[in-house]
């Protein structure tokens, strides 16, 4: 049996909400953020049958595809700034320079964390350049025969923070932000 200061220690790292909940398990769908708490309560204290086996199995296979998602859309960004650093160098300012290699560095650490999503960027990346092109022709008011319809450049460029397209430009070819 546990002493009265053994179940003190044990339920001081549990927050209020996962003590309030211990007995009683909270759907999946009333209250995600509890559902959490709770599962975690139960992986911790090796209550595997108590888990909701189901949506806990959905919920990590979903932390992988969010970071494919995650890698979707910055590299769509990624590449409507490239497009707008190549096509329009007399618009070339700081915050594109910026927002290219901020791109370039939040996909390296999601690769850095997830290393078998090395390849995706190159596996997604003609579909990428199709909706970068969208969002380039809609931000830029350009026609989108303005732009190649094949990516003019790879995704291993794309990724490359050495790589800028076009002619280099020395900082006073800078538009002010």
């Amino acid at each position: 049996m546990i002493g009265l200061a053994s179940k003190t220690t044990h339920y001081a790292g549990m927050n209020k909400i996962q003590i309030q909940r211990r007995h009683k398990s909270t759907p999946y769908e009333t209250d995600y953020a509890q559902w959490c708490a709770e599962q975690g309560v139960l992986l911790r204290e090796g209550r595997f049958s108590d888990l909701d086996r189901e949506n806990l199995a959905e919920e990590i296979e979903s932390l992988g595809r969010r970071d494919k998602r995650e890698i979707r859309s910055r590299m769509e960004v990624l590449l409507a700034h490239l497009l707008k650093w190549e096509f329009q160098p007399g618009h070339r300012s700081h915050s594109w320079q910026s927002s290219i290699s901020e791109q370039r560095i939040w996909i390296a650490n999601i690769i850095k964390d997830s290393p078998s999503l090395r390849r995706y960027p190159a596996q997604i990346f003609d579909d990428a350049y199709k909706d970068a092109l969208l969002i380039t022709v809609r931000e830029t008011g350009l026609r989108k025969s303005h732009f190649p319809g094949d990516p003019p450049f790879t995704s291993k460029q794309a990724l490359d923070e050495r790589f800028w397209p076009g002619n280099p430009l020395s900082m006073g070819d800078f538009l002010r932000d």
